[in-house]
């Protein structure tokens, strides 16, 4: 806007030397610079300039000078450094002021843009500390408030150049130099680590200690942003001891205090990184480092496991020892909480035995002393775990381990059946024993609940045989010495039950749970016998089974007089199978020149057979 004035308000408190007491006043509007004739007196004490603005077109600033103590002194050239800013950063992270130490490539020109030197051609970046003479007077001027990737443009009058004398053949007496500078680098040597924290994780129950072993990704980059490091494109984490030497003395300081899943942001000054001899051919000397780090991982060598408990059932009547053998189920993650393994995808539990050297010895460990339906975290430090090798492609080298655990059911090799009564009636005559044909309900299911199998399913009861191989040992075992209306709950271990390889629904290695109810019970027989005599038998049995005294007995008599005697309760019948069937077996035992007819000289009762088995066994 022309009508609108710029004003400058120029507070002068030192000294002015004499050679350059000349004091310029600017009347500034409309794009219009009058420089009016410079005044002959200096200031040294205070200058107090009074600024009276008035807002009208082609009016003149005017600038009243106050407060004004003068001395005699030699008015001399006043010719001072020119700074263009061509490129200034949004972000200025830092700036530039007398004592830092600098980086900065530069192309060094005559006026006339002829090329007199150049940091580019010699391929490396100057380096020196700001208002030490390690430079040139004007561009030592020059690159104050200067900022990391600024660029300027220097012009610097002979005087603050390299004057009447000039510089070898390559700068002429009394020349005018232009440098086109780009900021890379400022440090001090009162720096220290600066460190930004970017994410926190919400819970840290531990952070990173000297003597520690971390594992951690990053990005690297210098000052003015160059990469020259990353861990993400190797796929791979930076492993190392902190405090021990195995990193630079900035990235020892700044890990610490860290947690898993916190980032940090570092930047670093070069004498606590790589200092004056950097590293390779990407970290130049005196180079400032930038780390933007994830921390992955985190433990000491001299760590044991870690068990917490999220889930413990009650009542526990027995826990895990070493021998035993275990199902459970497990969901594998790092401590970043990526999951790399998972029995519920494969649905399936894992099965081993523990305290064997079987398992890895963390887990070996971590698995004595829990209790079925237990959910427990281990937490496992890689030398109890995979080490520095890792497993595969999915645990990497020293890789701290979390498992989440929950133990479906465990059994000792040598575990019997296990038996607990849980009603019993209060009058109870006679119990289950082997070859009893019984009638029972139950209900199967897995340690952790799963039902498997119920007889409530059918319409009558399940009935068998005891002793006759027609269930699980261990369930046949359960079954006796119960009375009609009796209820247990009993525990099968797999060797009693289905075995390593399972049944069906029946996972291999289970441990099966039962509940079970005695509905019927009939009284079997000794082993090897279809009919018993719950009486004594007849003294003259032939003449009893021989109705019509014909002096042989064939089928319809003989079935006729045994199903007289079960139904008038003085014999039992073979139970669970067909009585027919049992008859005619018994019958064909006596018929022995298999002719259909029994005569008395073939007729023998199964206890004089056994007698006389044992007197020719004994010959």
């Amino acid at each position: 806007n022309n009508s609108e004035p710029v004003v400058f308000f120029v507070p002068i408190t030192e000294k002015v030397p004499e050679a350059t007491s000349q004091l310029k006043i600017f009347h500034v509007y409309t794009s219009e610079l009058l420089l009016q004739e410079p005044t002959t007196d200096c200031a040294q004490a205070s200058l107090s300039v009074y600024i009276f603005l008035k807002m009208v077109r082609r009016v003149i600033l005017s600038l009243l000078l106050a407060t004004w103590f003068s001395v005699d002194c030699n008015p001399g050239p006043i010719d001072d450094i020119a700074v263009d800013r061509h490129f200034i950063p949004k972000n200025c992270i830092r700036e530039a002021k007398s004592g830092d130490f600098v980086r900065y490539h530069y192309n060094g020109t005559f006026t006339d843009g002829k090329l007199f030197d150049s940091s580019y051609d010699r391929g490396a970046a100057f380096f020196g500390q700001v208002g030490q003479k390690w430079q040139i007077v004007g561009v030592d001027k020059g690159i104050l408030g200067m900022c990391v990737n600024e660029r300027r443009r220097i012009t610097v009058p002979p005087h603050l150049a390299y004057g009447s004398q000039g510089a070898g053949d390559k700068v002429p007496p009394d020349t005018t130099l232009v440098f086109d500078l780009v900021l890379l680098d400022i440090f001090n040597r009162a720096d220290h680590v600066q460190t930004k924290v970017i994410i926190t994780p919400k819970e840290c129950k531990r952070s990173v200690m000297r003597t520690d072993f971390v594992r951690f990704h990053f990005n690297g980059t210098l000052l003015d942003g160059t990469v020259f490091d990353s861990s993400y494109k190797r796929s791979q984490t930076q492993d190392a001891v902190v405090g021990e030497g195995w990193l630079i003395k900035g990235l020892d300081e700044g890990l610490l205090g860290m947690c898993v899943g916190e980032i940090r942001h570092f930047v670093i000054p070069p004498f606590l990184a790589f200092g004056e001899k950097g590293f390779g051919t990407e970290i130049p000397p005196h180079a400032s480092l930038v780390y933007h780090i994830l921390l992955e991982d985190l433990h000491n060598p001299k760590d044991d496991i870690i068990v917490e408990v999220m889930e413990a059932p009650e009542p526990c009547t027995r826990k895990t020892v070493a021998g035993d053998y275990i199902r459970y189920h497990y969901n594998a993650s790092f401590l970043n909480g990526i999951t790399f393994d998972s029995s519920y995808q494969y649905n399936n539990t894992y099965n081993t035995y523990i305290g064997m050297g079987y398992v890895i010895a963390g887990m070996d460990k971590g698995l004595q002393g829990v209790c079925t339906g237990e959910r427990r975290r281990i937490i496992l430090p890689p030398h109890l775990a995979y080490g520095q090798q890792g497993a595969g492609k999915d645990i990497p080298g020293s890789a701290v381990l979390v498992f989440d655990i929950h133990v479906i059911d465990f059994h000792g090799v040598k575990d019997p059946v296990q038996v607990d009564i849980t009603r019993k009636p209060e009058v109870c005559n006679e119990t289950s024993e082997v070859n009893d044909f019984i009638q029972y309900h139950y209900n199967c299911s897995l340690l952790d609940g799963t039902l498997l199998f119920t007889s409530r399913d059918y319409e009558t009861p399940q009935d068998v045989v005891l002793g006759g191989g027609k269930i699980i040992d261990g369930l046949d075992e359960a079954l006796r010495n119960m009375c009609v209306g009796e209820r247990r709950t009993v525990i099968v271990p797999p060797h009693l039950g289905h075995g390593e390889k399972g049944a069906g629904i029946v996972p291999g290695s289970a441990v099966l749970r039962f509940e079970l109810e005695l509905v019927s019970l009939q009284k079997g027989l000794p082993e090897g016998y279809l009919f018993i005599w719950l009486e004594e038998s007849p003294v003259e049995l032939f003449k009893e089974l021989d109705i019509n005294q014909d002096q042989q007995v064939p089928l319809e008599e003989f079935s006729q007089f045994i199903k007289q005697q079960v139904s008038e309760g003085k014999g039992r019948l073979k139970p669970a199978q067909d009585p027919e069937t049992v008859i005619m077996d018994m019958f064909k035992n006596q018929d022995r020149n298999s002719d259909g007819l029994i005569t008395q000289d073939e007729l023998k009762l199964k206890v004089d057979e056994d007698a006389e088995k044992t007197h020719h066994e004994e010959l």
